[in-house]
């Protein structure tokens, strides 16, 4: 059982994920060969961050590791829906997110987060105890697919699982495919990869250390695909159904996504929330693509659900 005090375990977690931040940024930084820029900020109902963001990289024509730690006197809707129980407590959350939009699109898009919550007692009840859970997770959307990208991602998914339980790569994965799923459109985000929130059995420490688990491993997951892919080469066909293809993700993000309802409902920073957006995205109406094109496979080999590892 963990000894740590209430301050103690978010001080633990902040000290990881800030530190989760710089080691992703000095990463991409490296593959791309320019800089993120740094933006510190506060937020007047409390708490702040760092965004670090590139745009028109070499690499990555917009990416966005951000890092935020924010209070509220009242959970938003977004994040006491599912937890009924919990809502009117103050709450305080922190988390580092991350989406990467490269401009050759042999390469794909990436997102992962992991993220803290903790809903402390109410005013009036003060005796009651605070309740935690960590979330996160990591996804791939291509553009154009590739099996051994594929197979890489999810393989390395749950090689950084394996060692909590042979349960939690199956499971997560599974979660992945439900949650980046664009109802309206019966069509999945991306390939998937792995999802978990409500975390906090069987407690803080063995939480965290999975969700360490799963941050650590992203560079390893990702990095090796934007080094195979970068050199493709690319024309207006490709670039037009990359532009299209964002559109999905735009759609998906807005409508959805727990993450970015969460902050705009909480008042967070708007250019932070929002910088997981893709900077060029096209939508076209009743567009389908040609039979047996490589854009029609995407459709077909990639988008269904499969196990990857089978």
């Amino acid at each position: 059982m963990s000894v740590l005090t209430g301050t103690e375990r978010s001080i633990a977690v902040q000290t990881y994920l800030q530190g989760l931040q710089s080691r992703i940024v000095n990463a991409l930084s490296t593959l791309d060969g320019q800089a993120f820029r740094s933006d510190s900020w506060t937020r007047p109902a409390g708490g702040g961050g760092t965004s670090c963001l590139i745009e028109e990289g070499h690499l990555i024509e917009r990416g966005g590791v951000n890092f935020s730690h924010v209070m509220g006197e009242q959970l938003p809707p977004s994040a006491s829906a599912h937890r009924a129980e919990l809502a009117g407590r103050p709450y305080e959350a922190m988390g580092v997110s991350l989406v990467i939009h490269p401009r050759n699109p042999y390469c794909p898009t990436a997102h992962m987060n992991v993220r803290y919550f903790v809903a402390h007692p109410p005013k009036d009840q003060p005796e009651l105890a605070p309740v935690f859970w960590f979330g996160g997770g990591m996804d791939l959307t291509p553009y154009y697919g590739f099996r051994e990208d594929a197979v890489h991602f999810h393989q390395t998914c749950r090689n950084a699982l394996a060692t909590h339980g042979e349960d939690y790569y199956p499971r997560f994965k599974k979660w992945c495919d439900q949650y980046f799923f664009l109802k309206h459109r019966n069509e999945a985000r991306g390939v998937g990869g792995i999802f978990f929130d409500d975390l906090n059995e069987p407690g803080f420490d063995a939480s965290f250390t999975l969700t360490r688990s799963v941050g650590d491993a992203f560079v390893a997951a990702y990095a090796p695909l934007l080094e195979r892919r970068r050199d493709m080469p690319w024309g207006e066909r490709e670039r037009d159904f990359q532009a299209y293809r964002r559109g999905r993700y735009v759609e998906f993000n807005l409508v959805y996504d727990r993450g970015t309802l969460f902050g705009l409902q909480s008042g967070g920073r708007t250019e932070s929330i929002l910088m997981s957006m893709p900077p060029i995205v096209k939508w076209r109406y009743d567009w389908q693509p040609e039979a047996g094109s490589p854009e029609a496979a995407l459709y077909t080999d990639f988008l269904p659900h499969q196990d990857w590892l089978a």
